[in-house]
């Protein structure tokens, strides 16, 4: 019988592609949601046996052990969104819910773990010289300095690094169990084969494709940075991490730190746009992005195959990244004007 991958966060834009991945490779997946969303799911999924949708209320506090009988692997993608909760909650679920879901699944006999981090969670220590991120590297953020008043990105990715701290330190206390983190940058892409509907206006699911929208719903907002990664790429890493046994030099930790190795400049993108898509290429949002000291991160690639099986060669092109993604959103936004949406106001995504 084929391995059984628990799954958080079924309904996100990772998780989504991570899920869709795992059962087109065979495998058995039984994911995590909460509310409406679940049956949402099950009738999405309806047709794929091999996918059990079992409902979490509270990832950081609910008790899930029957959820977890009999599985081999965990894949932890689910993490509260800056746009939607306060920065204290934000950060109390980050680090309560991966402890939570790691401390029952090892009670159950679960020995593999992969988690998703962030980049978020390497970025700001003041030993990183330019954009060279190692493993080694780590976001000096501090529990004490998040409050109500924290800027929700600052907040964020102190979650993020303060999460996968405390993942390390249970893992140090558990050598008897395997654990990768996944250190992805901004995250782009079409949405999955296979995701649920968004609701007309819900502009925060989109997630990080939110910044694309931005490009072409004037007057929006320029890209973040040069960083990016395909999401189908992000969600091959964690399960290539499933079966990939290899072990982390002494001291160190499994930390796949992902980003493209094709570089990203946003004068560039808007050529594409107007030149593969020329339907949107009125409505590109005025201006020049900052133009980036750097069009791609300085990554160890050979460390990162080493934890995710995947080569240099695999990752998508930007423009095959870029492209779907404005093709995928498109397609939401004709779902949304057919029920009657008038797109206006677009939030900005905050970077």
């Amino acid at each position: 019988m084929s391995k059984l991958i628990f799954v958080t966060g079924a309904s996100g834009f990772l998780a989504s592609h991570v899920i869709y991945q795992l059962l087109q490779d065979g495998y058995r997946v039984r994911a995590t949601a909460r509310g409406k969303k679940v049956a949402a799911l099950k009738e999405l999924y309806s047709a794929h046996p091999a996918l059990e949708i079992v409902e979490v209320p509270d990832i950081a506090h609910s008790q899930f052990a029957e959820a977890l009988a009999d599985v081999d692997a965990v894949i932890h993608t689910a993490t509260p969104l800056p746009a939607r909760v306060d920065p204290e909650t934000m950060l109390h679920t980050a680090i309560e819910g991966s402890l939570n879901v790691l401390r029952q699944a090892e009670k159950a006999g679960v020995r593999k773990f992969v988690v998703t981090s962030s980049t978020a969670a390497i970025n700001g220590d003041p030993t990183v010289v330019g954009v060279s991120f190692r493993t080694h590297h780590w976001n000096p953020a501090k529990k004490e300095e998040i409050n109500a008043d924290t800027d929700p990105v600052e907040a964020y990715s102190a979650a993020k690094a303060l999460s996968e701290r405390a993942v390390w330190d249970w893992a140090a206390a558990h050598p008897h169990v395997d654990v990768t983190t996944i250190n992805p940058t901004y995250i782009y892409g079409p949405a999955a084969p296979l995701t649920l509907r968004l609701a007309p206006g819900d502009f925060v699911g989109l997630s990080t494709n939110l910044f694309i929208y931005n490009l072409i719903t004037p007057p929006g907002q320029h890209l973040p940075g040069a960083g990016s990664i395909d999401v189908r790429d992000a969600a091959r890493a964690h399960i290539g991490a499933l079966g990939n046994d290899a072990t982390a030099a002494p001291g160190a930790r499994k930390r796949a730190i992902l980003a493209s190795p094709h570089g990203l400049v946003e004068r560039y993108l808007f050529e594409l746009y107007r030149k593969e898509r020329p339907a949107v290429a009125g409505r590109m949002i005025a201006g020049e992005g900052v133009v980036p000291v750097f069009d791609r991160y300085d990554l160890d690639f050979a460390e990162i195959e080493s934890f995710t099986g995947m080569k240099k060669s695999d990752y998508h092109t930007m423009e095959q990244t870029f492209l779907d993604a404005l093709d995928s959103l498109l397609v939401i936004e004709k779902d949304w004007k057919e029920q009657g949406f008038v797109v206006k106001d677009v939030p900005l995504m905050q970077a």
